[in-house]
């Protein structure tokens, strides 16, 4: 790969000032070590993410971004916030949501432009959380998910297997469905909903075909979310994460792990033995995203049909 792929090393300076038109963002710590292992900086993140804008933006756009911070890099536990509150510049834009727990409006940030970006990335947001919904129908989700995440006994191999399985399943009903790596050491299948459905509706889809998927692979996989109950040899298929108000690492967001890897938009035919998920990381993102396009852009498109799925699927059963 080209070097000028590669985010480039921050200049030896503590902070900086990037101009975006009329909008300042002062940026600070640039030189700040947050992948220690491989020596990278809070600025090479920042220029990861400005680089890759035009690919990032669409998944954030007008969407209430829930705030995971690691300010000390990725040894640090971090911690979430969602409230912009009274710190974050006047430009930045926000979104009131009332909260029932805290029972007060919270001030989401919305990110919509590189200025905003550049303002999470200097608070130490490594990764960027976005709801499933955005502002204009915050309570029908653009997308059903499928977050496939292993325990801490399962491999790779295994979770190409689930993913598979999944693909199989969708390709029975006439859906797609889209995939990418978590960052981490799952992978998230996306399937586009249109904005047509509640959040309701539409996790109580995802519910059907995690159950579908779980009964055809009941020694690897688990739909129990409590840790101690499901064990560290099985695979939990997270329906749950089409709740409101729940939130995800969006396609080509950087994680807080080892390697500095990113969730990474798949071909299909790349899910299979062999694939390594620590090969998508902030040296090779924006090569990638350049020569294969943005593999996720039909996620935001026409969605699927809740009703003839179901009715499907009850067929299916009845065969069955």
């Amino acid at each position: 790969m080209s070097n000028q792929a590669k985010p480039k090393p921050a200049p030896n300076l503590k902070d900086q000032e990037l101009k975006f038109g009329k909008t300042i963002v002062k940026v600070t710590n640039l030189s700040k070590v947050y992948w220690p292992e491989e020596k990278i900086t809070k600025g090479m993140l920042i220029e990861y993410y400005q680089q890759m804008a035009d690919f990032i933006l669409p998944y954030l756009k007008d969407r209430p971004e829930s705030l995971k911070r690691n300010p000390n890099g990725i040894r640090d536990a971090g911690f979430f916030h969602k409230d912009a509150g009274v710190d974050a510049p006047l430009w930045v834009k926000r979104f009131n949501i009332y909260s029932t727990s805290s029972k007060k409006d919270v001030a989401y940030i919305i990110c919509n432009d590189k200025s905003t970006l550049a303002y999470l990335n200097n608070l130490g947001c490594i990764e960027l959380n976005p709801w499933n919904s955005r502002i204009q129908s915050l309570d029908k989700p653009d997308y059903l998910i499928i977050d496939i995440d292993p325990s801490s006994k399962n491999n790779f191999e295994q979770v190409i297997e689930v993913a598979l399985a999944f693909r199989e399943l969708l390709e029975s009903l006439s859906v797609e469905g889209y995939c990418k790596t978590s960052g981490a050491s799952g992978i998230h299948i996306f399937i586009p909903m249109g904005k047509k459905y509640d959040y309701e509706q539409v996790k109580n889809l995802a519910h059907l075909l995690c159950s579908q998927v779980c009964t055809q692979l009941d020694k690897l996989t688990t739909l129990e979310r409590n840790l101690q109950k499901r064990g560290d040899s099985r695979i939990y298929l997270d329906w749950l994460q089409n709740s409101e108000g729940q939130t995800l690492a969006c396609a080509y967001s950087l994680r807080p792990k080892p390697g500095a890897t990113v969730s990474t938009p798949l071909e299909w035919k790349e899910v299979k033995a062999g694939l390594d998920p620590l090969a998508f990381n902030i040296h090779t993102a924006f090569q990638r995203a350049q020569q294969k396009g943005d593999l996720f852009k039909a996620v935001l498109g026409k969605g699927a049909d809740i009703r003839k799925i179901t009715e499907k699927m009850e067929t299916e059963m009845e065969k069955g």
